[in-house]
């Protein structure tokens, strides 16, 4: 397992892969929370329609692309998002984002990691949920964020990756906000670099 992250908390990934870092997988996950005594007995309530994306930003912070479940992958083919999970059901990554490092656009200073209820669920019906970084080749875990902030909220700005001196930091955010769709995520994730 990775180092775990709290909230605000960044790591080098250089350091967590010394023989370098060319692929990584930015996963998340979460389960729908159960209801109180009848919830846990019953199994809980219901789907949860969570949509990871991502967005790249120039130096100048400047939207270059986004990747979401609506466009699968960046125009070059070195950002690639593993499809739309409509439950969260299931063990480990619900959705993820393929990252090539190595081969990104060299404009590309900033990655941010968003969170989105499609259908406007809120996030106090959301339990276990994580980001977390993988090194591909490896299939070693980096780093993970574990996200216990629930609240009446439909997005999440999640995580952030920045090129630093030519290697990439990964640092949690779990800056909350409202949002449907990557796109409403956008101006959130702008502010936070």
């Amino acid at each position: 397992m990775g180092i775990s992250l709290q909230k605000s908390q960044s790591v080098s990934l250089a350091k967590e892969a010394p023989h370098g870092l060319s692929q990584i997988s930015l996963g998340v996950g979460w389960d729908v929370a159960k209801k109180g005594f009848l919830g846990g007995l019953l199994g809980g309530g219901g789907d949860i329609d969570l949509d990871a994306s991502c967005i790249t930003f120039d130096v100048d912070k400047a939207v270059l692309e986004q990747v979401w479940f609506g466009k699968l992958t960046n125009a070059a083919g070195t950002i690639r998002h593993s499809g739309d999970n409509l439950t969260g059901e299931g063990d480990g990554d619900d959705e993820s984002i393929a990252i090539e490092l190595d081969r990104l656009d060299a404009r590309v200073e900033h990655i941010v990691l968003t969170v989105n209820s499609f259908r406007g669920q809120t996030f106090d019906k959301v339990a276990n949920a994580f980001g977390r970084v993988v090194d591909k080749k490896s299939g070693r875990e980096l780093a993970r964020f574990d996200i216990s902030d629930s609240g009446p909220h439909t997005g999440l700005i999640l995580a952030r990756l920045s090129r630093a001196g030519g290697q990439w930091d990964f640092k949690a955010i779990g800056e909350r906000t409202s949002g449907r769709t990557v796109h409403d995520l956008t101006a959130p994730a702008r502010a936070i670099l």
